[in-house]
Parts: C-alpha cells; sequence; structure tokens
C-alpha cells in the first residue's frame, strides 16, 4: 500500500543523497514489523498502527490513507453505507439488487491475512474474522486486477492505488481524496507508518531519510502519490 509514495521519496532522497542506497521490500505490514523488531530492517513499513502486543517498538505516523472500496466498472452501484459494505464483507448481503445493483452474486476480493490494508478495512468496518472472501490476494495489484476481471467483485485497495480499470464508490455519500482523509469525514482510512525499535538509534543514514519522510519537502511528494502528508 505504501509502494507508491515510498518509491516517489525513495528517488528524491537518493537523488539528494547519492552516497545513499535506500531499498524497498514491499512484503506487506507484518513483514515490515517483524523486520523492524528483529533488526533485519532500518525502518520497517506498515499500513497499520502498532497493536498493544506488538511491544519494543516504535510506530510514526508519516502519511494518511483512504481505504478506497472499488467496484467493476460495469457494476452500476456508485454509493454504499459503512453498513451496506459490512453486509457485502460478511455475507449478508448475497446479491447486488440489495443494495440497488444488478441481480447478480456478491463477490469479495480482498488481502492475505497479515495485510495492513486488510486489517484497516476489517477494523473499521466491523468485519474482523467474519469476511467471506472468494478470494484472498497479496498484493495491491492482483486485487485490482481482480477486481477489474470479475462484474460481480468488490474489494479494497489504497487511495493511492486507485486506477481506472475499477471504480471507487463513495461511502456514506463521501468520496475518498486527500481532503475528507485529512478532514475525517472519509470514515475508511488509516495510517502510514514508519516503525522503528524502541531505545535504539537509526544510522546516520537511515535518520536521515526518517527525517526527510517527515519534513515539508517530502509532503508534496507524499500528495502526488495519492496519499495525506501530515504537515
Amino acid at each position: 500500500s505504501v509502494e507508491k509514495v515510498i518509491l516517489a521519496m525513495q528517488e528524491s532522497f537518493m537523488n539528494a543523497n547519492p552516497g545513499v542506497d535506500v531499498t524497498y521490500d514491499p512484503t506487506g505490514s507484518g513483514a515490515g514489523i517483524t523486520g523492524a523488531s528483529e533488526g533485519t530492517l532500518d525502518i520497517g513499513l506498515s499500513s497499520r498502527a502498532l497493536k498493544e502486543d506488538e511491544t519494543g517498538l516504535v510506530g510514526t505516523t508519516f502519511a494518511l490513507d483512504g481505504i478506497a472500496i472499488i467496484v467493476n466498472n460495469e457494476n452500476t452501484v456508485t454509493d454504499l453505507s459503512l453498513e451496506q459494505i459490512k453486509g457485502l464483507a460478511d455475507g449478508t448481503i448475497t446479491n447486488w439488487s440489495e443494495v440497488g445493483g444488478p441481480d447478480a452474486p456478491v463477490v469479495l476480493i480482498g488481502r492475505e491475512a497479515g495485510s495492513g490494508t486488510r486489517d484497516g478495512f476489517e477494523s473499521i468496518v466491523g468485519v474482523e474474522d467474519k469476511c467471506a472472501y472468494e478470494q484472498e490476494l497479496t498484493s495491491t495489484g492482483a486485487v485490482l486486477a481482480g477486481v477489474a476481471a470479475n462484474p460481480n467483485a468488490f474489494g479494497y485497495v489504497s487511495l493511492a492505488s486507485v486506477d481506472d480499470t475499477v471504480k471507487m464508490v463513495t461511502v456514506d455519500g463521501v468520496t475518498a481524496s486527500e481532503e475528507t482523509v485529512k478532514d475525517g469525514s472519509y470514515k475508511i482510512q488509516r495510517p502510514f507508518v514508519f516503525v522503528t525499535k524502541d531505545g535504539e538509534e537509526l544510522s546516520a543514514q537511515a535518520q536521515a531519510f526518517y527525517d526527510f519522510a517527515l519534513s515539508e519537502d517530502a509532503a508534496e511528494l507524499i500528495a502526488a502519490a495519492g496519499a495525506v502528508p501530515m504537515v
């Protein structure tokens, strides 16, 4: 989920600091948190806040992101309430006609267990461990492709990742955007987080990238990548 944001900052930072090599591996929030905890990563990346049992770590929000609800371009549904999204996800609503759409079965495509996007979607909508997934995929791109390929499908992806291969619906009449995420009116949103080991100093190079990502210099890059900067 953070890929577009990180790649934009990575390129800018490395251009300004040619002696520093910033590497990024998009392996998901669980792997980012584990890597920070085990010390295999200078900075772990997570698209959710740290949980109470993830101790010995510090989470610092560097951007906010809306979780977009997407449907196939052929679907006539344009707006869903949080309650309707819950029903579609947990199998209470099984046909699109129940929410004003076509007479067709509902197919939920989502992320794998451990995904920050999945964790954010399920916790906000209130469907933890209750989702009736047809497919559980390991990347944002795969979810986009799955929804684009199936007229009956819906799913959730980072706002920064939405393209014209799918249709983003409004939620309770609110469109996901930088403005609505920032002012809180779009309800399905989560933080992008840097995860570091508590009590351990970063290397000079890692600290410089960390500071850059939280600065006004990076804010324009974050916004251009589709997320919401903190400054």
